[in-house]
């Protein structure tokens, strides 16, 4: 099931007159995402967005999470910080095919995502099972002899703000810098019941909460080859149905939005004049796709 965001409520009366004629623009543009996320394929179906969903239409978490450009940044970014999780990184190498299905496991993130996000609370809800169920079976033995689990709450909890912090960072940079401080905390307290729900335990339901969690946490995090070859491994990657230089231009936005600590142990430089063109590439494609979705 492809879930859909929907479009802003609040319309220029000027732009309604004119939806027709920028109609089949806007179709194109958005088959092409679809397509992009599918392997290069548009997937044959896609539903709307619930009215029985998780969370309320126009809520934090759902304008945060329908600003593609964002989410494709974000998305990248926290895998970023993921992989410094030793257990983390572990439980991808043992269990993930990553290498061989790149794209394919981008999409299937995206989708839990749209589906928790958009979806009827019945989908979204099977959707947590499925990966509950799915991290019982995830576990082993680090290279120290440590054991590892996905089902850890403090490895679940660095995940999720990995995941939480990442997606609204991108989207504070890309979509909406302006966006009030008491929203940021509430996009924090929606994304922490689907963390609860995937057992992490501590999880931030503010950003005052975030920021000291992440503080915390960074005690976990430890530099390696592993998690240096598959942040260049990232870097690398060309998605088929993908421009290339899109690619690479959402790559060096998801690098400079790391941390620094984080860009020193994955062994990834700060993109320096390349910055510029990478910022121009992913602020007017963001601004297209928001105009094709007819968001704010």
């Amino acid at each position: 099931m492809v879930v859909m965001p929907a479009p802003s409520p609040r319309r220029d009366p000027l732009a309604t007159k004119l939806d027709p004629v920028f109609d089949p623009v806007r179709n194109a543009i958005l088959r092409q995402v679809r397509a992009a996320f599918n392997k290069g394929e548009v997937p044959s179906d896609h539903t709307p967005p619930s009215d029985e969903a998780l969370f309320a239409r126009d809520s934090p978490i759902r304008m945060v999470h329908a600003d593609v450009m964002g989410m494709m940044i974000g998305g990248i970014r926290g895998l970023f910080l993921q992989m410094l999780h030793p257990a983390a990184l572990q439980g991808v190498l043992d269990y993930s095919n990553f290498r061989e299905d790149a794209q394919g496991r981008f999409h299937r993130t995206a989708q839990f995502i749209s589906v928790t996000t958009f979806g009827h609370r019945d989908r979204a809800q099977e959707a947590i099972a499925r990966v509950n169920r799915i991290h019982t079976k995830i576990a082993g033995t680090l290279p120290d002899g440590t054991t590892y689990s996905a089902r850890d709450p403090r490895t679940a909890a660095w995940v999720h703000i990995s995941e939480a912090s990442s997606f609204l960072a991108a989207y504070l940079r890309h979509a909406r810098p302006d966006m009030p401080l008491a929203q940021q905390d509430e996009y924090y307290a929606q994304m922490a019941v689907i963390g609860r729900a995937l057992g992490a335990d501590p999880v931030p339901t503010n950003v005052a909460e975030a920021d000291a969690i992440m503080r915390a946490l960074r005690s976990d995090l430890a530099t390696s080859t592993e998690a240096r070859e598959v942040a260049e491994w990232v870097l690398a990657i060309r998605p088929k149905g993908f421009p290339a230089a899109l690619q690479q231009s959402i790559a060096a936005e998801a690098v400079l939005l790391l941390p620094p600590f984080a860009r020193s142990m994955l062994g990834l430089s700060r993109p320096g004049l390349a910055a510029f063109p990478a910022r121009a590439t992913t602020w007017g494609l963001g601004r297209t796709l928001r105009w094709a979705m007819r968001q704010r």
